[in-house]
């Protein structure tokens, strides 16, 4: 699994700000009651619905890895359908594709 683009120029130009990110997700982690698939899933969920798909590879492969099926997948990017509207069906491609292994 690698990170995205944007991603990777972040760490790379802005280390201290990367790490005190890193710092954060790592204790809202730990914070978190919710299985480690069920927190990808809702976090495919959220990146959907905020039309950040950059991300979405990366947290689909990591739900995958941790048992996630193609359905759930696509359950949790279309969850914020009603709520967010029609934003989440453009986060369809590139969880699918890195789902399916597509684009590698």
């Amino acid at each position: 699994m690698s990170v995205s683009k944007a991603f990777a120029l972040f760490m790379q130009e802005a280390p201290a700000h990367a790490e005190a990110w890193m710092q954060a997700a790592k204790a809202l982690d730990a914070a978190s009651a919710l299985d480690r698939k069920t927190e990808e899933l809702a976090y495919v969920a959220v990146l959907a619905a905020t039309g950040n798909t950059s991300g979405i590879p990366f947290h689909v492969l990591s739900a995958k890895s941790h048992g996630a099926s193609r359905e759930e997948v696509v359950s949790a990017v279309l969850i914020g359908l009603p709520a967010a509207g029609a934003v989440v069906i453009g986060a369809l491609p590139p969880a699918l594709e890195a789902y399916d292994g597509e684009g590698r």
